[in-house]
């Protein structure tokens, strides 16, 4: 299946319903396998040590894992809302290069918010810059039934 016109959607909502996603530059680049990674431009994101703001780090992992779950309800043909529970973040190292955020996802069983039921799932968001793991960040998603 061709996942642009899904990725391309996704960016749409962010930049629609985050302004924030839209002044950073946030981009989903590709999902394949079950992996999604996204993109922020480092200019819009810098602090006054020229590395990427602390906060542009989590936003950019917070909704790196919201998609995750966003593009996972998209192609089991469900809809939620997702909203983050709890999170943690680990900043590893300064990102002096464009930074590029990675979640590995699983599908979502179709019959869980079909059915009424929330849905919740834990993901794990790396943030590389230039080869290097600059933040781990862990987040609990919950996605609960439209209507």
């Amino acid at each position: 299946m061709d996942v642009q016109p899904l990725l391309q959607r996704l960016q749409q909502t962010w930049h629609n319903t985050i302004p924030v996603s839209r002044f950073m530059e946030i981009v989903p680049l590709s999902a394949d396998d079950g992996e999604l990674k996204v993109a922020a431009a480092l200019p819009s994101n810098l602090n006054l040590h020229q590395t990427m703001f602390a906060g542009s780090i989590y936003t950019l992992c917070t909704l790196t894992g919201w998609g995750a779950v966003w593009l996972a309800q998209e192609l089991a043909g469900v809809q939620g809302d997702i909203v983050l529970g709890s999170a943690d973040i680990r900043y590893l190292a300064p990102v002096t290069k464009e930074p590029v955020a990675c979640v590995t996802y699983s599908a979502i069983e179709p019959d869980c918010l079909a059915l009424g039921t929330k849905l919740k799932q834990t993901l794990r968001v790396t943030l590389w810059s230039d080869g290097r793991e600059c933040a781990i960040f862990e987040g609990t998603f919950f996605s609960i039934p439209c209507g």
